[in-house]
């Protein structure tokens, strides 16, 4: 099976601590757009996971538009605090062989930590990396690609 991780692009600061509703800026959108080139050529997701933060579902956007037939989960444990432990749980019970996950550091790079049984590897802004597997658990996945965006 495949898992591709995103982690969002640059956004905005928070408005008077509101980080939920926080969007991304025209650079942000410049580097989410970059990655969904790449991966449009690359992945062929069957579902899109994605958290509720407004950083995170403006970068699936762009995704989106490269697989506008490809349905989306929002999930509420791949938020920026949330226990990767917990998300690698929630993904292993997935029925799909293609997932592409859009969410935030430090969730994502944990989830990636976990997967591979490796320390800790920060994700830049927009960056994607695709994994294979043959189940999502810890330890048993192999990292075969990855983009970073030149924006």
């Amino acid at each position: 099976m495949q898992l591709t991780l995103v982690r969002h692009g640059e956004a905005a600061p928070p408005v008077m601590g509101n980080d939920a509703k926080r969007p991304l800026t025209p650079r942000g959108h410049l580097q989410a757009e970059q990655t969904a080139a790449f991966l449009k050529g690359v992945i062929q997701p069957e579902v899109f996971v994605v958290s509720p933060l407004l950083r995170a579902q403006e970068t699936l956007a762009h995704l989106s538009q490269h697989f506008p037939d490809v349905p989306v989960v929002i999930c509420n444990t791949i938020k920026p605090d949330d226990d990767a432990r917990t998300a690698v749980e929630w993904l292993s019970h997935l029925p799909y062989e293609s997932v592409a996950v859009v969410c935030h550091m430090n969730v994502v790079a944990h989830i990636a930590s976990i997967l591979q049984a490796e320390p800790f590897q920060p994700f830049a802004l927009a960056e994607a990396r695709i994994y294979e597997q043959a189940v999502i658990a810890p330890g048993l996945s192999t990292q075969i690609k990855s983009f970073i965006p030149a924006a």
